[in-house]
């Protein structure tokens, strides 16, 4: 596994979505983090297909990524397959959210 991965990861839990005070990576926001060459590829999901924070977050996601030496590109593909669900949180972002 590249270990760039592991810093994308560690970089996207500093995106947050701003209605909700839990990273978007324990929300269970991002299916995968790949990387190839110099790029990122980001597949991920939103909490509702109307978030209203959509564009912001896309753009951290990016940005945040590109922060990590090595990384150029980003592609970030927005799925809602399968759609995002409370059982896809951390359990430290159920405690955080009081479902636990």
């Amino acid at each position: 596994m590249d270990p760039r991965i592991d810093l994308i990861i560690e970089n996207l839990r500093e995106v947050f979505d701003p209605e909700i005070p839990v990273n978007i990576y324990d929300l269970g926001l991002i299916y995968s983090v790949d990387v190839e060459d110099d790029d990122a590829k980001i597949l991920m999901t939103l909490t509702a297909p109307n978030c209203p924070a959509a564009d912001m977050i896309l753009a951290d996601v990016e940005y945040m990524s590109k922060k990590v030496e090595g990384i150029e590109g980003c592609q970030v593909e927005l799925t809602f397959e399968p759609a995002w669900e409370k059982s896809m949180m951390s359990e430290e972002a159920r405690l955080e959210l009081g479902f636990m």
